[in-house]
């Protein structure tokens, strides 16, 4: 894959909703198989789509994309010997690698969270004001009929602005997903007349408890666009608050580490970092010739501090 392919393959992920963290080689030292402009998508699940460093660079990339995933915070790596860079401007981080080829680079992590989803069900003139309004800020945003409601996002925000004409049907349906907001456009009186006919239907109330009716902030007396408005500024309010999706830290896969006993360098613990066992104890290493030193002598090499 290449850089500009990297790209688009990144504003496609962006589209969709999907988190993951763009990697870019910004500075290079050779020998080293990453370049200038190298870049590469690193998913949640820690897969690699595109190239920025071989056996060395890869797997601290890896690692410190999820981290950064993680926290919602961007980094630049230095990775390399200290040696290689005597003072390191603030704000960078060193992580010693222990290549072979005694290359070293500064790579820019940013992590990428997916903009708030937004499912507005119903075709009057709120609803299409809402949507739009939404699409303006940068949220995604959906216009859909009831018959049209299809599988829901738990991480998304739906309201249902049916008004009368299947508020049931949609809010049921919406209901049973438990997404982060669940709101709908009725007064007082109707929205308890809905949630008491779904109670009848089985639907647990403390599924019930969770819809807001009516949706919005209270504004005092609104026009019909207008109310869409006080439902975007609510949605505006929850987010910031962290109580809705789409901007929240990024689960990220779990992974096992080590510490390579030989260069100190912190890997994966699976079966990719060249397993050996001495002693009851298993170790990883970093690379082949970190762990042919180790085989020749175990004693020479105790367990040392993961250094990142």
């Amino acid at each position: 894959m290449g850089d500009w392919d990297v790209l688009e393959q990144a504003a496609a992920l962006a589209r969709q909703g999907q988190e993951f963290a763009l990697a870019t080689v910004v500075w290079r030292q050779g020998p080293s198989s990453g370049h200038q402009g190298s870049r590469a998508i690193v998913t949640a699940a820690g897969e690699v789509h595109g190239w920025i460093g071989g056996a060395c660079a890869e797997p601290t990339v890896i690692r410190e994309a999820q981290r950064a995933m993680g926290d919602g915070e961007p980094r630049l790596l230095l990775l390399g010997t200290p040696e290689q860079f005597g003072v390191v401007p603030e704000g960078m981080t060193v992580i010693p690698i222990s290549c072979q080829s005694d290359g070293a680079m500064e790579v820019y992590i940013e992590p990428v969270v997916s903009s708030p989803h937004l499912v507005v069900v119903g075709r009057s003139p709120m609803a299409h004001a809402l949507h739009e309004l939404a699409a303006t800020v940068g949220w995604r945003s959906e216009l859909v009929d009831v018959a049209d409601l299809g599988a829901i996002d738990a991480r998304a925000a739906v309201v249902i602005a049916t008004q009368g004409h299947g508020d049931e049907d949609a809010l049921e349906a919406a209901a049973r997903a438990a997404p982060d907001y669940l709101g709908l456009v009725a007064s007082r009186r109707r929205g308890d007349a809905v949630l008491g006919y779904l109670a009848d239907r089985g639907v647990p109330q403390e599924v019930l408890d969770r819809v807001r009716v009516p949706a919005g902030l209270d504004l005092g007396h609104t026009s019909h666009r207008e109310i869409a408005v006080a439902i975007l500024a609510e949605l505006v309010q929850l987010r910031a608050a962290g109580e809705l999706g789409g901007g929240a830290a990024v689960a990220v896969a779990a992974r096992d580490e080590a510490v390579d006993p030989v260069c100190g360098m912190t890997v994966a613990a699976d079966d990719t970092t060249r397993p050996f066992e001495h002693e009851g104890v298993t170790y990883h290493f970093c690379s082949a010739g970190c762990r042919g030193a180790f085989e020749q002598d175990p004693a020479a090499y105790r367990p040392k501090e993961a250094r990142c």
